[in-house]
């Protein structure tokens, strides 16, 4: 017959007995709840049926109302007592699907900016391919040597102020940049003395182009070709002052030939081309693959407001 007590009527045994076998059940059901969701072993003995020993409590006259019957009571373990392991397994759980959606979300973001930036790229490549071509600016070209004015221009002799250099001393950076070169050392490749038989010059040949330079004889361009050398060897000389070395430059014809020493040795040169240009005509310091001198002096005679050219190739 059903115990229809209420619970201030039952003893604290009674009690006690109650609330194991409720703690028992619940352990039961989760551990079935466990092993559905394959995080336990069906056959882990856990899950097989205790026969619980004989209570120690004192047995009851009166039965227990409804599922809670005394033969299904046992002693209270530790595993019942301790629902620690159970809610740290819980947050371990929890924790672990945390990070892995964190991980989720992240390589989605990744490839996300990964194909953003993949069709802005795309679509820059478009509009370059459709711009039109004045939009695209055209390649500077890189001159080929720095001076926008031939070396040793100056005003006549005659003029009332003399000779002088036809750019004032404080603008020659500014019209001839040449960039600053540390003093050559002398060697046996540079050149140091021109002959030239058919108008009597025989000068020795110095390092530079500059005013103060032509005050010491014929310059040699520095970084032009040095005697014998592949290149354009650019001499320079005044005409009608300092010594007047190219004073009879113009007279040189097709077929005359003039010696360029390094040291003792000699290199011939034959005259091929002999014109006259512009101050500003620069393309004749170029570089060139043929072994070249090329003669440089002002012209005409005391007027000085263009330049003679001479040309030699090496003969042998």
């Amino acid at each position: 017959m059903a115990d229809r007590r209420t619970v201030d009527e039952l003893s604290i045994e009674e009690l006690e007995q109650i609330l194991l076998i409720k703690r028992r059940q619940a352990r039961r059901e989760r551990l079935r709840r466990l092993a559905a969701e394959g995080r336990l072993a069906d056959r882990s003995p856990l899950l097989a049926d205790e026969t619980p020993p004989p209570s120690r409590a004192p047995k009851s006259p009166w039965p227990v109302a409804g599922r809670f019957r005394s033969s299904n009571v046992r002693p209270l373990s530790s595993q019942d007592s301790d629902p620690a392991p159970g809610k740290l397994g819980r947050v371990r759980d929890r924790l672990l699907l945390a990070l892995e959606i964190l991980a989720l979300a992240g390589l989605v973001a990744v490839l996300i900016g990964s194909y953003d930036s993949l069709r802005t790229l795309n679509e820059e490549v478009v509009m370059a391919r459709e711009a039109p071509e004045s939009v695209i600016p055209a390649p500077t070209p890189t001159p080929l040597v720095n001076f926008d004015r031939l070396p040793g221009g100056h005003t006549s002799p005659t003029s009332p102020g003399g000779a002088v250099p036809d750019v004032p001393a404080h603008l020659q950076q500014w019209v001839q940049p040449v960039p600053a070169q540390p003093v050559p050392t002398p060697s046996a490749a540079y050149p140091t003395r021109i002959v030239i038989p058919a108008i009597n010059v025989d000068a020795p040949l110095v390092q530079g182009v500059t005013w103060d330079d032509l005050k010491k004889g014929v310059g040699h361009l520095p970084g032009s070709a040095n005697p014998g050398e592949r290149g354009n060897m650019y001499l320079a000389a005044h005409n009608d002052i300092f010594g007047e070395i190219f004073r009879y430059l113009d007279q040189l014809e097709l077929g005359d030939e003039f010696f360029v020493y390094s040291g003792d040795q000699a290199y011939r040169y034959v005259v091929t081309s002999k014109r006259v240009i512009d101050p500003t005509d620069v393309s004749v310091m170029y570089p060139t693959t043929e072994p070249i001198a090329t003669l440089q002096t002002c012209y005409p005679y005391l007027v000085d407001t263009h330049r003679l050219v001479v040309v030699g190739e090496l003969a042998d």
